[in-house]
């Protein structure tokens, strides 16, 4: 069984995960990594701490020790507003500091927020892409049944 971690943004610190847990019963979104492979199991479910993104310090510790082999920060990094100024910086000091795969995204992305992002200037697509692929490839009928 492949365990896992999530780390959401702070902002969303009150979120019950149920576009994440969907997703991953789905293997949608970053979890069709997943696809056709053993169970996964979340071993570890919290946020950044708020910004800076203090927790990023800590929680990676603590999932790498109750078994967690790959970190996933959640979609709402990606397509909160704004963008996490930090994300790759979390997942370039989670890979260093843990030595734990990293993986940008959960759920897909919601079709509403990405008709919203793609109309704002800082948002530049190309850059996100590179970031967390796996978001990319959800169908739009799919991007739309998690809006």
């Amino acid at each position: 069984m492949k365990k896992i971690g999530i780390i959401i943004c702070d902002r969303y610190g009150n979120c019950a995960g149920g576009k994440c847990f969907r997703a991953l019963g789905e293997k949608a979104g970053a979890f069709s990594r997943y696809a056709g492979e053993e169970e996964v199991e979340i071993a570890g479910y919290t946020s950044c701490g708020g910004c800076p993104g203090g927790n990023i310090e800590y929680a990676p510790e603590e999932m790498k020790k109750n078994g967690v082999e790959v970190v996933h920060l959640a979609t709402g990094l990606v397509v909160g507003y704004p963008p996490c100024p930090r994300l790759a910086d979390f997942v370039s000091f989670i890979k260093s500091r843990y030595e734990l795969e990293v993986v940008v995204g959960t759920h897909p992305i919601p079709m509403k927020y990405l008709k919203e992002h793609r109309k704002l200037p800082f948002w530049k697509r190309s850059e996100m892409e590179k970031l967390a692929p796996l978001l990319f490839r959800d169908s739009e009928e799919i991007m739309k049944a998690y809006d």
